[in-house]
């Protein structure tokens, strides 16, 4: 069990963000032991062959499985309470050299030989790190991020409203099953830490995170910036599912069946291969209607690291909406 005393100005410093670089060092663990992960099978499916063609070793080398311990410069704690991945990758690239080596050090095993060399030359090594992170994430975290950061956030708001109606004591004491707060102090069930951790007035960052896992993940050292506790998230297994509903058939009637049908799909952001691969239709088909619908207004359009990601417009949610509930067997 590990205990942090959180004094007055502790309570008072207590926010909330969601973080990318951390759902990307955590989807790591997601890919190496898709085991121990049931509920993100669907994404590892998808983003697996994207993967074949990305070189990640040395991100991958950072998250040993089993994993007893994340390097803290890997994944610092977010400086904004929506941070864009480039911003979190700069705060990673700005690590200074012996913070560097003391995160390898805490590494288990022998030290592979990308790590020897990040070793040898951090401000080197970081540079092209931050490189095969942004790759990374470009693959795996990128075309999903716009789903992953509506969730999180919903997260966010549960726990503030938790906080504005029940304290700091109800707050803390229900984020996670493995985190309680008694009479000044924060308990955490943690896998790997244990001892008492003093806050001295640093604050406490609290991260929701798709991709934790089953237990907490947290920096409560002495001397870190801000102690950062990150738990899982509620609902996970939503994001990889999709309505099965057909369009309505009204709609169609109107806009035919193909294009409602792809209005229908795009409740969440989504990307031209990914809708293609949903309503097995070709992606140069998908391009096609999706390109009318924008003309129409009822679709936009916006990038995410290499992708454009297709979303309903507030029109096009007003159609839906009119349009009524889909029938049984809509045509």
């Amino acid at each position: 069990m590990l205990s942090v005393a959180l004094g007055v100005r502790d309570l008072a410093n207590i926010r909330f963000a969601v973080s990318p670089l951390w759902e990307a060092v955590a989807s790591v663990m997601v890919v190496k032991s898709p085991d121990w992960f049931p509920a993100h099978q669907p994404w590892l499916r998808q983003v697996r062959p994207r993967l074949a063609t990305v070189d990640w070793r040395l991100f991958a080398d950072l998250v040993p499985v089993p994993t007893v311990v994340i390097p803290g410069f890997v994944c610092p704690p977010p400086l904004t309470s929506q941070p864009t991945l480039e911003l979190e990758l700069a705060a990673l690239a700005a690590t200074p050299p012996e913070v560097v080596r003391a995160g390898l050090d805490e590494l288990p095993g022998p030290r592979p030989p990308q790590l020897a060399t990040l070793y040898a030359d951090p401000s080197a090594g970081l540079a092209g790190l931050a490189e095969v992170i942004a790759d990374y994430a470009d693959a795996a975290i990128a075309p999903y991020w716009p789903r992953m950061r509506t969730l999180l956030e919903r997260e966010v708001l549960v726990g503030a409203g938790r906080m504005a109606a029940d304290g700091v004591r109800g707050l803390l004491n229900r984020i996670d099953p493995y985190v309680s707060w008694d009479d000044g102090t924060l308990h955490v069930d943690h896998l790997t830490r244990a001892g008492s951790v003093a806050g001295d007035g640093r604050g406490l960052l609290l991260v929701p995170s798709v991709f934790a896992g089953a237990r907490v993940w947290s920096n409560l050292t002495e001397g870190a910036a801000q102690p950062v506790l990150r738990y899982p998230a509620r609902a996970i297994g939503t994001l990889w599912e999709r309505s099965t509903a057909p369009a309505s058939a009204a709609l169609a009637r109107v806009l035919g069946r193909t294009r409602a049908t792809l209005l229908h799909e795009l409740a969440v952001p989504t990307a031209t291969t990914e809708l293609a691969r949903r309503c097995g239709l070709s992606a140069g088909t998908v391009s096609h209607h999706l390109t009318g619908l924008r003309d129409a207004g009822l679709v936009g359009t916006h990038r995410v690291g290499r992708f454009l990601l297709y979303a309903r417009t507030s029109s096009a949610e007003a159609l839906i909406t009119g349009a009524g509930a889909p029938p049984d067997g809509a045509e």
